[in-house]
């Protein structure tokens, strides 16, 4: 049983369809050993995720990319390189205690983004009843980091999804999270020149304001 979250950083893309299949198998380890979980940091080749809210008409032109149905709460998105995914296979029973809270845990991840963002003078923020991360770029309000959650007894997986600089053209191919009034964004369209290492290291000194728990980092083999 650990009382650290194990951290793993891929150095490598990883297939979509492997992490997609090897969490819900973690999620049950954390469970029964009552541990307090892990998060991947991850990197995917181009893939569409079609959530349990997605509706067919949201998928515009996929363009040959492959679509997935996951289990995930939400819609459509797209998924790339140059796009930080993090999935969070935590254990909310061991993290808020007697009183584990799918909200407060939302609310979590996303003060995580945004409290990393700050470091690099993004102002972000959420908006009511509107999923994710958003941003005010040319006058508009867009969507610059994702979040999708399903928890398992307690046990979340799935996670959010960071636009760093990926070729944002392939969130054309459909409705982003179903919200057509709103463009998606990057760190890179705002005009900052950053890798996804540079900003895994701010979101790795945010870690424990946020969640209040240690990390440890691990060398893991995701593939």
């Amino acid at each position: 049983m650990s009382d650290k979250c194990e951290i793993y950083i891929s150095k490598e893309p990883v297939e979509y369809t492997c992490s997609e299949q090897k969490m819900p198998e973690i999620v049950k380890c954390i469970h029964q050993d009552n541990s307090l979980g892990k998060a991947w940091f991850l990197e995917h080749p181009h893939v569409y995720t079609a959530g349990v809210s997605a509706k067919v008409e949201e998928l515009l032109n996929a363009k040959g990319v492959p679509v997935h149905q996951v289990s995930r709460g939400g819609k459509y998105t797209y998924h790339g390189p140059g796009q930080r995914v993090i999935y969070t296979m935590f254990n909310l029973k061991k993290l808020h205690g007697d009183k584990p809270d799918i909200r407060l845990f939302i609310n979590q991840l996303e003060d995580w983004v945004i409290d990393s963002l700050s470091k690099i003078s993004v102002d972000a923020y959420k908006v009511p009843n509107r999923v994710g991360i958003w941003v005010k770029h040319k006058g508009q309000e867009q969507k610059i980091a994702a979040i999708g959650i399903k928890l398992h007894k307690w046990v979340s997986y799935h996670g959010i999804a960071i636009n760093i600089n990926p070729d944002l053209s392939y969130f054309q191919g459909i409705v982003p999270c179903g919200l057509a009034d709103f463009g998606v964004c990057s760190l890179k369209s705002l005009g900052i020149n950053i890798s996804l290492e540079e900003f895994d290291s701010i979101l790795l000194d945010n870690f424990y304001s946020i969640f209040k728990v240690e990390m440890d980092l691990l060398n893991e083999q995701i593939s």
